[in-house]
């Protein structure tokens, strides 16, 4: 069988992009392990100011733009909602907190952004917000479970689907690049943090980081917004919540501990201390993809022209994934030249080694 490309992995990444391939004309093959992988249980969160200092980066108009284009349409095709729209609260943890988002609720730059900032008069019920909270729009979430599911019934509609472990040993790369019966054009991996065991481009500076997630039942009156205190929590409807995710760079695995679990509901209690009578329905751990400079990792390896990558997006997946779906796309078809930012390239000198 011969195709354009053969993708590894079945993530936000690789599906968003196969779908972007296919769009184009291209003829794609998915391959994925059916594994959970950490797409599948990311929170999917898009918020164009982070950190804290409630930065906006310069290229998130352009990202947030093409993100909200981009599930749009595939709403529209799959006639399925899976970006959800929802203004996010940001809880104050210190005077510091407090003095950043004011500078930036003054910054015309962040107009659209920033709806307002309240002091800590101003209360939420059942919530504690001891120096106040700021309010964010154009913020939500990705379903992005349902949504790779949608895209995989589809590849799998378009003969683009196979379900197996992809063994790095069996791609041979003379005199024809081959994986098993497929000859591709070219292979890009978009394997998450498996991309750490890769022959080709574990010489990337990866920072894998695991999170743990949980899916609550309660019983009390919530805030339909996103809540953001350090940790997340999003309100899935009147009485269930998400809420995460734990921060560890030590343990690389997707085993759920009772550190992990203990963790959120600590933080939970201190939001909301009203929340007592709470039900446990999932417990989920996966690792993020991050990188070292947290700028994802595109590009061609710079020793054969056949493998590529489009990895690294780490907690920002369901905003950037989108934008640069289509500039990995206008690279590898168009030879448009990659933004030095996302190229690997810019590791070679230090980490790149024949």
């Amino acid at each position: 069988m011969e195709v354009d490309f053969l993708i590894i992995g079945q993530g936000l990444a690789g599906s968003l992009l196969a779908w972007e391939l296919i769009q184009r004309g291209c003829s794609v093959m998915v391959i994925d392990n059916g594994a959970e992988n950490a797409s599948q249980i990311a929170a999917g969160l898009i918020n164009p100011i982070t950190g804290l200092r409630f930065v906006k980066s310069s290229d998130t108009e352009s990202l947030l733009a093409a993100s909200k284009r981009y599930y749009s349409n595939l709403t529209r095709f799959f006639n399925e909602d899976f970006f959800i729209e929802k203004p996010m609260l940001r809880i104050f943890s210190n005077e510091n907190e407090l003095s950043n988002a004011t500078k930036r609720f003054h910054n015309p730059d962040y107009r659209h952004y920033i709806k307002s900032i309240e002091r800590a008069d101003i209360k939420i019920e059942n919530i504690a917000t001891p120096l106040g909270f700021l309010e964010q729009e154009q913020t939500g979430y990705l379903l992005t479970r349902p949504l790779l599911n949608c895209l995989r019934t589809f590849f799998i509609s378009k003969g683009s689907y196979r379900l197996s472990v992809f063994d790095y040993d069996q791609v041979k790369l003379e005199p024809q690049l081959s994986w098993q019966d497929i000859y591709p054009g070219r292979i890009i991996f978009s394997e998450g943090f498996l991309a750490t065991l890769n022959p080709w481009f574990s010489w990337l500076p990866f920072q894998p980081v695991k999170g743990e997630i949980l899916t609550l039942q309660h019983e009390i009156e919530l805030p339909d917004k996103i809540l953001n205190f350090g940790k997340w929590l999003i309100p899935l409807n009147l009485n269930q919540i998400r809420i995460g995710a734990t921060f560890d760079r030590e343990n690389k695995n997707t085993q759920i501990t009772d550190i992990g679990k203990a963790e959120l509901l600590n933080a939970l209690s201190k939001l909301s201390p009203a929340l007592l009578n709470i039900t446990l329905i999932e417990h989920c751990a996966n690792i993020r993809p991050c990188t070292l400079d947290r700028h994802p990792f595109l590009g061609i390896h710079p020793g054969f022209q056949s493998l590529a990558i489009f990895n690294g997006f780490g907690a920002k997946g369901s905003l950037q994934i989108p934008w640069y779906a289509a500039h990995f796309a206008d690279h590898l078809l168009t030879e448009t030249k990659l933004l030095p930012a996302c190229n690997i390239g810019r590791h070679l000198a230090k980490h790149f080694k024949l």
